[in-house]
């Protein structure tokens, strides 16, 4: 078995090689002068199954080449099987067409990856399971829920916390959340006036004078976050925290979060976290290579991986 992390989460990478005792893949990924990529593997993987880690985080696009391109330089290198492992899966929240002649990008991304030889696709929490037919290889799609449980038992042992699904699409897993920690549910039910945009409308479920925990895969501008934040404070909720699996953070995420009704915003590092987040005084980061160190390594030994599920 052999590890080859592009430029996305280097961090990540060199901290899943270390629970598996495996040293990075020497590898060259750096750019000509006009950026194009170029990738040259240094060591010799003929016959071998390799793991490429390569998050498609901002700037999705550049990340999302690296992988194609690493992919392809294996498969001509002749690499036994390859599994793209990505930790964060960008474009997947363009899964379907809501409005008429728009792409389903998700799509779109599975057929390149499969094009350029991935023989098989790691990824956690994506933003909807049915991404996971979009491919035509196969998909593990682990869940961060044992991670974000472990920390919320140890951060809020004393307490019944009410879990809330911040919006009616994150339903399902707030439920399964809840269930985990034999805690309470809610929803806040909002209405999306534009992208980017939302307002809170009712919170559904008792809170007041209750510990909410919000539940979410992906916070993005955090505007959701932290109107749903607000609404739950002014109906009663003595403090309200936020677990969400991919802290994508755009634009001025971070100092609203700050500004925010928030006292906590817990995040993984699927995507490698900026300076900005690292200063944030309310956001913390989870470890997650031990579980995707896990995930691979069952994979290589052709074990079950669905026992990570629990």
């Amino acid at each position: 078995m052999k590890l080859l992390a592009g430029n996305s989460n280097f961090p990540l990478a060199e901290a899943i090689g270390a629970h598996l005792h495996l040293p990075l893949t020497k590898a060259s990924v750096r750019r000509f002068a006009d950026m194009e990529i170029y990738v040259e593997i240094q060591d010799n993987v003929r016959g071998e199954d390799v793991f490429v880690i390569q998050s498609t985080s901002f700037p999705a696009n550049d990340h999302l080449m690296e992988l194609l391109i690493c992919i392809d330089a294996l498969r001509r290198a002749s690499a036994r099987r390859i599994t793209a492992v990505i930790p964060y899966f960008g474009y997947a929240r363009q899964d379907r067409k809501t409005v008429p002649r728009a792409p389903i990008s998700a799509k779109l991304v599975a057929n390149m990856i499969t094009i350029a030889g991935a023989n098989r696709v790691l990824t956690i929490d994506l933003h909807a399971g049915q991404i996971q037919g979009f491919f035509d290889i196969p998909t593990d799609n682990l869940f961060a829920a044992p991670v974000l449980i472990r920390d919320i038992k140890d951060h809020f042992d004393n307490v019944k916390p009410v879990i809330i699904s911040p919006d009616v699409g994150g339903v399902v897993r707030a439920r399964a959340l809840a269930q985990r920690l034999d805690g309470d549910l809610a929803i806040v039910d909002k209405r999306r006036e534009r992208a980017g945009e939302s307002e809170v409308m009712n919170i559904i479920g008792e809170v007041e004078g209750r510990v909410c925990i919000m539940v979410d895969d992906i916070v993005d501008s955090a505007g959701t976050l932290c109107n749903a934040a607000k609404s739950l404070k002014d109906h009663g909720a003595t403090s309200v925290h936020a677990y969400v699996t991919h802290g994508v953070l755009s634009g001025g995420a971070v100092a609203r979060v700050e500004a925010s009704a928030l006292e906590s915003l817990v995040i993984t590092n699927t995507i490698a976290p900026n300076e900005a987040v690292l200063r944030a005084r309310n956001i913390r980061s989870l470890p997650i290579a031990p579980l995707m160190a896990e995930a691979i390594r069952r994979i290589s030994e052709e074990k079950s991986v669905s026992s990570l599920f629990d």
